[in-house]
């Protein structure tokens, strides 16, 4: 079996070192091994829109936003494919069939949407797409049969989705058209699930409290030395917690043993230094300006790429022609096999034609043949007057 890659961002903003960890780095990585037959990745627009139907032109413009922070990362469009979602018609009609292979008490259980639900604050007034968007990524992934989804741990609950309405259809229709993906989450377990710089559980544009790939250094160093630590670390000569400080968190997914080297080479490792800072001694400005030396590093060779595509956006927008254009086809070739599958085919069954031409042809025989039983009609006569 082909090895195949989906995966994609909402473009809603610039992309976010909650991005860039949870799985845009190990896109990068996985597309230069060379281990994959197949690499796609969705701009889903289509789903941007099912919450930001009242402001299409913030998803337009951030189709580029997005697209330039994957080149900028080192998606290479020689090796990895970059596709607009609204621009595949076929990924809708698979939606609207998988439709009916879903209920929605099955959806409410869905915890990514509770939790997105919850998060938006739609209360009773919930867009029909917004929460039909599982049934919308299953169609995205189904299409190119992809086999692997590299996402965070947060959406493993959507890819169960995908392979129950995958296992669902080819039990239906008695064939082997779709394929079950799996998920590839993150190695570093810190990457999993970033924390935004106030310390509430996940890095969001919306809640404005994320270090964009594309910040400035001024701006990352503010971000960085307003972030939430500890709050029970008062004093450099108290004990501070580790476990849930989301400067450590950063450390974690970011920190390498080169910028001990370089940055703070009075410890050999980031071990070391969550050490000192258990047991006291260790003030939370010096880690901080310590992983802000690190982010900087980090991003800067990012945000210098992304400044030289921005010179180039009629580039930028051959690259999303070219991709997309690929895609279609494949999904266009997708989507054949699965209207085989259900027989709505209709055009292209050449034995449906003929099967019920047979039929009528048979059922005409046996009405001629009773019409002779019967003997011939008399001529109808009027009654006289």
């Amino acid at each position: 079996m082909r090895k195949i890659i989906l995966t994609g961002d909402r473009p809603t903003g610039r992309l976010h070192i909650g991005h860039y960890v949870g799985s845009l780095r190990r896109r990068v990585e996985l597309q230069n091994t060379g281990g994959f037959d197949e690499i796609n990745i969705l701009v889903a627009d289509a789903q941007a829109l099912t919450d930001n139907a009242d402001n299409p032109e913030k998803v337009r413009r951030n189709i580029v936003n997005v697209t330039l922070d994957y080149l900028a990362a080192g998606i290479d469009p020689a090796k990895s494919r970059i596709v607009i979602q609204s621009r595949i018609p076929e990924l809708t009609e698979l939606t609207f069939y998988y439709m009916n292979l879903v209920t929605v008490a099955r959806l409410q259980r869905n915890p990514t949407v509770k939790t997105e639900l919850t998060m938006r604050g739609f209360g009773s007034s919930i867009p029909v797409g917004f929460f039909c968007y599982p049934i919308s990524q299953a169609a995205d992934i189904t299409a190119f049969k992809a086999t692997t989804v590299p996402a965070g741990e947060d959406q493993e609950p959507m890819l169960e989705q995908t392979r129950e309405i995958v296992r669902s259809f080819n039990h239906t229709y008695q064939c082997d058209v779709l394929v079950e993906p799996e998920i590839l989450l993150p190695q570093n377990r810190a990457s999993m699930r970033l924390p935004g710089i106030d310390g509430k559980e996940k890095m969001s544009k919306s809640l404005s409290n994320a270090i964009y790939l594309s910040d400035e250094p001024e701006d990352i160093r503010k971000k960085v030395m307003s972030m939430y630590t500890d709050p029970d670390h008062l004093r450099v000569e108290d004990p501070g917690r580790v476990e849930g400080n989301p400067v450590f968190i950063y450390l974690d997914a970011f920190a390498k043993p080169e910028h001990f080297a370089e940055f703070l080479p009075e410890y050999h490792d980031l071990n070391e230094l969550k050490e000192h800072y258990r047991r006291g001694g260790l003030g939370d400005v010096k880690v901080k300006k310590f992983l802000n030396n690190v982010l900087q590093s980090t991003l800067e060779p990012i945000r210098t790429r992304r400044h030289e595509y921005e010179k180039d956006i009629a580039y930028v927008y051959d690259v999303l022609r070219k991709g997309t254009d690929e895609a279609e086809q494949e999904a266009a070739a997708t989507l054949s096999e699965v209207k085989n599958a259900m027989k709505i085919n209709y055009f292209d069954d050449k034995e449906l034609i003929l099967e019920q031409q047979k039929e009528f042809d048979e059922a005409a025989k046996e009405r001629a043949a009773a019409q002779a039983a019967k003997g011939p009609r008399q001529p109808h006569r009027k009654k006289e007057q």
